[in-house]
This record gives C-alpha cells, structure tokens and sequence, in this order.
C-alpha cells in the first residue's frame, strides 16, 4: 500500500481528527468515515455533523461501519478511551488494516492496544502527536513506533504528515510523550496556581515582572495566557493524558506526585466549563476564580 487508501477512517471526532481531516483534504480525495461518541448525544451531535459536513466527511452510527473495510484507521479519542476504542473495534477490522494509536497513553495501555488489534488480524503502529494539532494539522511532528512501521512510514508521507521513526518496540514513541507532558502540562498547572493566587492577591503584575526579568527569553504573560486556555478548554482530555503519565512513572518504580497533582488541576479547571474566547490573562484568570469561588473553595 504505497498509495494513497481509497478509504480512511477515524474514531473521535474531536480537535485532532478534525485538524488531520482538514489537511487530507487539500490533496487527498478518497472517502473518510469518522465514529464519534456524541452521535449519540442529542445536545453534541448537530454540531458534530456540522463540522464533519464542512469536510466531506462522513459521521456513522456505529463504530463497525466506520471501520470495517477500512485499510487504515486513526484512533483519536481520550487517552482514557483508547483500549477501550480497540476493544471495540477489534472484531470488524480488516485483515491487514493500518491501526494508527495516536493516543496520548502509557506504554503500558499502548501494548494491551496492539496485542487486542494485532490477535484480529490488525497492524498495530505507536503514534505520539507532539505538538498542538490547530497549528500544522496533519502535518503536526509526529513519532512513530512499532516492529511493522515501514508501511506505515509510506502511508503517513502519502497523505502529507510528518512521522519520524523513533524505534521498533511499541511504546517508545507514547514513552517520549507521556515523558515531555510532565513539563508541558506540569507548566500549566504551575501557571494556574501561581498566577490565579497572585491575580486574587492582586500581585500578579509583579509577579509576571519579575519572572520576565528572571529569564527575559520566555514571555510569561503570553505563555500564562496560553496555559490558562488550554486548561479550561482541553482539561478534561490533558487530564486523561496525565493519568496516562502517572501510571507510566509508577510502573518505572518512581513517584507520580508532580503528575498527579497536574492531572487534579487539569480536571478542576476543565470542570467549570469555561470558554476562552479571546480573553488576555487577567480576563481568563478573573473567569477562573469567579467559578471556583462559585463551585467550591480550592483544595
């Protein structure tokens, strides 16, 4: 399969699926299916065909119609739903059928998710998306991993993406993610708690101030901004990842703390149900604390 597949699927319909979507389509014109949970759900499912509508993409009832027959399949849900996703899907795939885990997980989770797919039949590739995906779309770095990823290698650079191989063992490529999210998402927990007790105090200007002259190469106020967003917007699925990452550290025999911590922050801030829009930072932090004074006092 050096060529472009006549056909794509995608579990999730989310962020990702649509960012990858987007980009195939600029030169990819074969058919794209995509299972997503909220089909089910009367509140999310206009919404969700809107948007998959606006991409010729087509949103199926059941998970089996998405990806039977289908050579190669994006699992792009949680980090908490991707065993569950292979799980599921296991017993329609084809013989043969690229499954790409682009979830953020353990190793761990990632090898029980190859073992399910690779007894049906499936080829099993560890993917790792290491960077926002709204930026690039499908041409977002990725890391790839796996004992069967040549083909896979060729199927990822026809449609555009941008994969670098890091190994042949599955769980290399999720070990590097689970990895970097410990400082990435560590950051924004950080940001939350010490700008949201500098904006209640109202210090928190010179507190931005005298981090810009600790280290004058890393603007804080943006990078503060930017974390905040992500954590009301994408806290629940950051959450996820950082179980992910917890049960990584534990498994090495090290302490989860820092990751635990995160993952409580992450989900705080995910469930006050806050949109960003295009709030600065004092705007977004006021919006935080006002919820959280609403909904409970912090822990």
């Amino acid at each position: 399969m050096t060529h472009l597949p006549e056909r794509i699927a995608t579990l999730g319909f989310g962020e990702a699926a649509e960012a990858f979507s987007s980009g195939w389509r600029e030169t990819y014109g074969g058919a794209i299916a995509s299972y997503d949970v909220k089909i089910g759900q009367t509140d999310g499912q206009a919404k969700l065909k809107a948007r998959a509508d606006g991409l010729g993409i087509r949103i199926t009832e059941t998970i089996a119609d998405a990806v039977a027959g289908a050579p190669v399949i994006f699992s792009l849900v949680t980090a908490d739903q991707a065993l569950v996703a292979a799980q599921n899907c296991a017993p329609h795939i084809s013989a043969g059928a690229l499954w790409f885990d682009c979830n953020s997980c353990s190793p761990g989770t990632k090898r029980q998710a190859a073992e399910t797919i690779e007894a049906a039949g499936g080829i099993y590739i560890d993917v790792a998306v290491m960077a926002p995906v709204h930026l690039k779309r499908h041409q977002t770095p990725l890391l790839v991993s796996g004992p069967q990823t040549k083909l896979a290698l060729e199927v990822l650079d026809a449609l555009g993406m941008k994969p670098a191989l890091t190994g042949e063992t599955v769980g290399q490529a999720s070990a590097i993610k689970m990895f970097r999210s410990v400082m990435i998402k560590g950051l924004e927990a950080l940001t939350g708690e010490c700008l949201l007790a500098a904006r209640r105090a109202g210090v928190e200007g010179e507190v931005l101030q005298s981090l810009q002259v600790s280290d004058p190469g890393f603007d804080w106020t943006a990078r503060s901004a930017y974390g905040l967003e992500r954590m009301m917007v994408h806290g629940e699925r950051r959450a996820a990842e950082m179980r992910e990452v917890s049960r990584t550290v534990s498994e090495l025999g090290l302490p989860s703390r820092m990751s635990d911590a995160i993952a409580e922050w992450q989900t705080q801030i995910a469930s006050l149900g806050l949109e960003s829009g295009n709030a600065d930072l004092g705007e977004r932090a006021d919006k935080i604390l006002a919820a959280l004074s609403a909904d409970k006092p912090m822990p």
